[in-house]
């Protein structure tokens, strides 16, 4: 019986014979925190009575979450990071430079690799063929004391995706459609693993965008088959010499295959408050829109600012709605200002923000007041989660978000392109 690729990685990581269900202690690649869950890692590390990491060069904390910092408590918080860093030689990278799972995907993640994280969302590098997870800061306190971690094997939901996206349907609106599909528990510590002739043909944006959102299923990990487009993407990333390609086996044994055939799928979007409370946007058409966000570690890479600045260029942002920027990384927003879209976006009423998590989760930089709606390309619309629960999160494509913002409504981006 062949192997699922959660099954082939934890098998070659550990180097040991596993299937789902079994448990497995693996090295670890990469440990990592955030600003928001760094602290207090820091003091289940120290508490524990670690003294030293056991990889500092594969230990990073980012400052990214609420960066720079709205507040003396938060940046309290950074220099208590900052201090750790400088103590133990581990790496930080500091506000400014993007967010950490963007971050990951440019500068490190390779398949087959192990990833850990303090937030939920490190997901996103399985979209280069990492088993890459969130866990809670004493399990990473641990994993960076000792460089290894424990796994139970999880089961996996192959999703089997075929044909070729109607003109102006995204990798986003791919995702929303099978978590409303499968519910936001649907895929709870399970694998989702990503293959079909669609999968064959997306880039690596694309595939960072869906690994991103796997957890929102509930999933362990999001994973992609690493292949002749991974391989590319790690070249132009210096990375090149790293790759290795990996795929589940054909007669792997899947707990469920669920087959999407893309060339179906209309812009879609979710509606408050959670995640799986899904519709077509043209349903939607004419609610009012007071906040439209484009970026973070979802959608905030390059491929979606264009998208965003050819629908913004030579028009205008709706007066009565904001329009946020927020790119992923420091590299995407000179990328951005090389190429025009910078200048664009701003021209068409926009705002930009420094590269990191932006208005997301509700920090700071776009909490929205009491009854007002936004539209984000963001992961999560959970109530409350963009700082106040008197309001309203929509999540849809960087198409969607720029056809609403020009509107001042929730618009099908066929609508205006």
């Amino acid at each position: 019986m062949g192997k699922t690729l959660a099954e082939k990685i934890l098998s070659l990581k550990s180097k040991t014979d596993v299937r789902a269900g079994d448990i497995v202690i693996t090295p670890v690649d990469l440990a990592f925190v955030q600003d928001t869950t760094g602290p207090l890692t820091v003091r289940e590390f120290l508490n524990n009575g670690f003294e030293k990491m056991a990889n500092p060069s594969k230990t990073i904390l980012f400052i990214d979450h609420a960066a720079p910092s709205p507040n003396s408590q938060l940046s309290t918080d950074h220099i208590t990071l900052r201090d750790f860093a400088q103590k133990t030689g581990c790496i930080l990278s500091d506000a400014g430079d993007g967010v950490c799972h963007q971050l990951v995907a440019e500068n490190i993640a390779v398949p087959g690799d192990v990833i850990v994280g303090a937030d939920s969302h490190t997901v996103t590098a399985g979209g280069i063929g990492a088993f890459a997870t969130g866990m809670g800061s004493s399990d990473i306190a641990v994993a960076m004391a000792l460089g290894k971690t424990w796994f139970r094997v999880p089961e996996t939901i192959k999703v089997v995706c075929s044909g070729s996206f109607q003109k102006h349907v995204y990798a986003k609106d791919l995702i929303l459609h099978l978590i409303g599909f499968i519910g936001a528990d649907g895929a709870t510590y399970k694998a989702l693993e990503f293959a079909g002739d669609t999968v064959d043909k997306m880039p690596i944006g694309d595939r960072l965008t869906i690994a991103n959102m796997a957890v929102e299923a509930g999933a362990k990990v999001g994973l992609f088959p690493a292949d002749k487009t991974t391989e590319d993407y790690l070249k132009t990333q210096g990375r090149g010499d790293k790759y290795q390609p990996l795929a589940a086996d054909p007669d792997a044994a899947y707990e469920r295959i669920v087959n999407i055939d893309v060339s179906t799928l209309e812009p879609t979007l979710s509606k408050p408050h959670t995640v799986d409370n899904t519709a077509l946007v043209k349903d939607l058409k004419g609610t009012k829109i007071q906040q439209v966000a484009i970026g973070t570690c979802t959608n905030g890479r390059i491929e979606d600012f264009e998208i965003a600045a050819s629908m913004l260029k030579g028009k205008k942002r709706n007066p009565a709605t904001r329009l946020l920027i927020t790119p992923a990384s420091r590299t995407i927003l000179k990328e951005m200002i090389q190429k025009g879209y910078a200048e664009t976006l701003l021209d068409a009423g926009a705002m930009i923000l420094p590269p990191g998590c932006g208005s997301c989760l509700g920090l700071h930089q776009g909490v929205l007041g009491d009854n007002e709606s936004c539209l984000s390309t963001a992961n999560r619309n959970f109530k409350g989660r963009m700082g106040n629960p008197n309001s309203f999160i929509y999540l849809a494509s960087p198409a969607t978000a720029a056809a609403t913002a020009i509107t001042g409504e929730i618009t099908d981006p066929r609508e205006v392109l």
